[in-house]
């Protein structure tokens, strides 16, 4: 099934933001009563989220975007941080008029969802963490798929990337037994967004931030809101105990792991169960 056969029925369009220029958005579900902002991971985009924009549209006023140097959204960057992804989304809220939403992110979106709550807690209901960056890095394993990482990285930003670079990037995703969900269209989308005049104006800082992930980590004990840390079996980097330290330390936390094979991308590896999990924490909580 194409990506935008997945998205009839969204909005998709662009919004200027004081301070953050353009930022592209997909939106569904306007007129619910709770609103839900999805956010995607490292030098990634809304396309993460595909799978799960319009079902989650069911209950929720979803919205996905690109961050800041990221996808189609303003590339002018020269420093790329969370707590800078952090200040555009209070400003994207803003001039969207929502005073308070949901906020599920995935990697460093997680990084970002967790430095919003922390300094705007008042504008947060609950909070999913989906294998989310910011954690220890406590195994020589976890130590090598960062390098590993930071190496695809690189590759991708310092050389013009290509179908396979890319195609290897994103296999650094997945759980190898979900590595056929990497067809053409979803890498050639990626190619197509790496590849635009301005992509490379927001790379080394992109760059940067990776090799240097350990020197932002999340400060769990701040959270406030409801959360729940979504984890995988086998998400490279921080591993299942990693999460269960880390729910420990936020006061209103609970782990969840998911039973279907992913990685560091469950939301596009395993979407059904991902939208159930989603639907229910946000919907009822804690329980």
């Amino acid at each position: 099934m194409s990506i935008w056969t997945d998205f009839l029925g969204a909005e998709i369009y662009f919004l200027e933001t004081p301070g953050f220029g353009r930022v592209r958005i997909a939106e569904a579900g306007k007129g619910k009563k709770e609103t839900l902002i999805l956010m995607h991971g490292t030098a990634g985009h809304l396309e993460t989220y595909a799978k799960n924009l319009m079902p989650l549209a069911d209950d929720f006023h979803v919205i996905a975007y690109d961050f800041y140097g990221c996808g189609l959204s303003e590339r002018r960057v020269t420093d790329f941080t969370p707590k800078l992804l952090a200040d555009q989304l209070a400003v994207l809220m803003d001039v969207m008029g929502i005073d308070k939403a949901h906020l599920s992110g995935e990697s460093l979106g997680g990084m970002v969802a967790a430095a919003f709550a922390v300094k705007h807690p008042q504008r947060v209901m609950r909070l999913m963490l989906n294998t989310t960056g910011g954690l220890p890095i406590t195994t020589e394993k976890g130590r090598q798929e960062h390098q590993a990482l930071c190496d695809l990285i690189s590759k991708v930003s310092t050389a013009p990337p290509t179908y396979d670079s890319i195609h290897d990037r994103m296999k650094w995703l997945m759980h190898p037994s979900n590595w056929h969900l990497l067809d053409g269209e979803l890498v050639e989308s990626r190619l197509k967004i790496y590849t635009q005049p301005d992509a490379k104006l927001s790379g080394p800082a992109i760059a940067k931030f990776i090799i240097g992930l350990e020197s932002f980590p999340i400060a769990l004990e701040k959270i406030q809101a409801e959360t729940m840390i979504l984890w995988t079996r086998d998400n490279p980097i921080n591993n299942v105990d990693d999460a269960r330290v880390a729910s420990t330390k936020i006061p209103r936390a609970r782990l969840y792991v998911m039973e279907a094979d992913g990685a560091h991308w469950p939301q596009y590896e395993a979407p059904e169960e991902f939208n159930r999990v989603t639907r229910d924490f946000f919907l009822n909580g804690l329980h």
